[in-house]
């Protein structure tokens, strides 16, 4: 992506950037909820998860052909007539996505990433390929499309191969209603989240231009790589493991709180430091035409940073059952965000990236206020656990921005600012004796050894 990136223009990806947002929408709606609701069932059966898989293949096939017909009119919307084709193109990952919620599901519950990391390792190798040579080529923006559309395929072909599981010609109303009653709440929620989380790039291509959209979505992506992967790994070993203990309110307690501090503790001074070194990292890696991503870039470093303390404390709320309040928490949140965004807008781009800061922090007090009802664990107690990495972070952070506004040659800015901040930040924990520091080594230690 960094090398297509260099090739294309912010006009190839705002374009792409349009589409994000009913793409995202239509992959919510074809998981409906249906893969946390089998990995928190405990007696699972066959003819669940077969249930579940043809479900899903009905639902990618309807969302599609929605999509297909639909395209001249998002096309109208954004008055780009190129966006009809690529609609109808890059609409097909919905459609091949479905074939694959229930296999993911099944690794999860396992706690087999291994598998899913090779498989996403070996799509992502093919899939650059694919999209480089397209974009070489000169084919633009198609370049993008085929790049995410080859990923996926790929990266869904091989957990097929790799699954033992195959759907058996099963289907029960009776399991679909039992999964879909949790199930429902967490699908709406997740929709909700994800209009919310693409209104921007909605607004923005409405309201700005193709190249703004693109500057942000760069940005957001060099910002969300990092969060949202650790995240996710995190995310997705804490949830089943979560689950097995979800009656034992001591133990529990005890666990999401360790796993609390250990997501922070390896995304706050990444973060922090990204943002830190934006400028000659846009620089260099995707050259001066990108330059006014480096202030998006570091707001939305600042914002996605409290991404993982957002996500176990609703990840707790799936856990203890309650997807009614989790469906109740995204209403109330995305309203006040987009009360937010409307305030914004007129102020211009950078005033936007400002806004979803402090959404992000409202919204991490309310998250919090609710999972101290449940476990007694809420926003003073966090904050007590988190204040610690958080002054260790931005010491780090502030001695790497004084090093790259120091220092001249942009290499050195890059390279020498991210080797003194790694290395402050591990010998000041080593130093206060930080058990963060250890509970993130032993978890490294287990995820290698698995």
């Amino acid at each position: 992506m960094i090398i297509m990136a260099r090739i294309l223009t912010p006009d190839d990806y705002g374009l792409v950037g349009m589409l994000t947002v009913f793409i995202a929408v239509s992959q919510s709606l074809v998981d409906s909820g249906f893969s946390q609701a089998l990995i928190r069932k405990q007696d699972r059966s066959e003819l669940d998860n077969s249930t579940v898989f043809f479900f899903n293949i009905g639902v990618g096939i309807i969302i599609y052909l929605i999509l297909f017909f639909s395209a001249p009119l998002i096309a109208s919307f954004y008055k780009e007539s190129i966006l009809t084709p690529l609609t109808r193109l890059i609409s097909l990952s919905v459609l091949i996505n479905s074939f694959v919620v229930v296999q993911r599901a099944l690794f999860i519950i396992k706690i087999d990433f291994k598998t899913q990391a090779k498989a996403s390792l070996s799509a992502s190798v093919i899939s650059g390929v694919v999209g480089v040579l397209m974009a070489y080529t000169g084919f633009g923006v198609w370049a993008i499309v085929w790049y995410q559309l080859t990923n996926l395929a790929v990266n869904v072909g091989l957990l097929w191969l790799f699954s033992k599981w195959r759907p058996k010609w099963l289907y029960s109303w009776r399991s679909f209603r039992e999964l879909f009653g949790f199930g429902s709440k967490l699908a709406l929620s997740g929709i909700i989240s994800t209009i919310y989380d693409n209104v921007y790039l909605i607004v923005i291509g409405k309201v700005f231009s193709a190249s703004d959209l693109g500057y942000y979505t760069r940005a957001h992506q060099f910002a969300n790589f990092p969060s949202s992967n650790v995240t996710s790994i995190i995310q997705r070993v804490t949830f089943p493991l979560l689950c097995t203990i979800q009656n034992d309110d001591d133990r529990l307690r005890d666990v999401y709180r360790r796993f609390l501090r250990l997501s922070a503790f390896v995304i706050f001074p990444l973060m922090i430091g990204l943002a830190a070194v934006a400028h000659p990292l846009i620089i260099l890696v995707l050259t001066k035409k990108w330059a006014f991503s480096v202030i998006l870039l570091q707001i939305i470093c600042l914002n996605m940073m409290w991404y993982p303390v957002h996500a176990i404390n609703l990840n707790l709320l799936q856990v203890k059952g309650r997807s009614d309040l989790f469906l109740k928490l995204e209403i109330w949140k995305k309203l006040m965000g987009v009360g937010i965004l409307c305030v914004t807008v007129p102020m211009g781009l950078v005033a936007i990236c400002w806004g979803a800061l402090i959404s992000s922090i409202i919204a991490l007090v309310i998250n919090t206020h609710y999972t101290g009802k449940l476990i007694q664990v809420g926003f003073f107690t966090q904050m007590q656990d988190l204040i610690p990495i958080l002054i260790y972070s931005f010491l780090t952070g502030a001695l790497v921005w004084g090093i790259v506004n120091i220092l001249s040659n942009l290499w050195l800015q890059l390279i020498l600012g991210i080797a003194v901040g790694i290395l402050f930040f591990i010998t000041i924990t080593r130093i206060t004796g930080s058990r963060d520091l250890r509970d993130a080594i032993g978890f490294l230690k287990e995820a290698r050894r698995k």
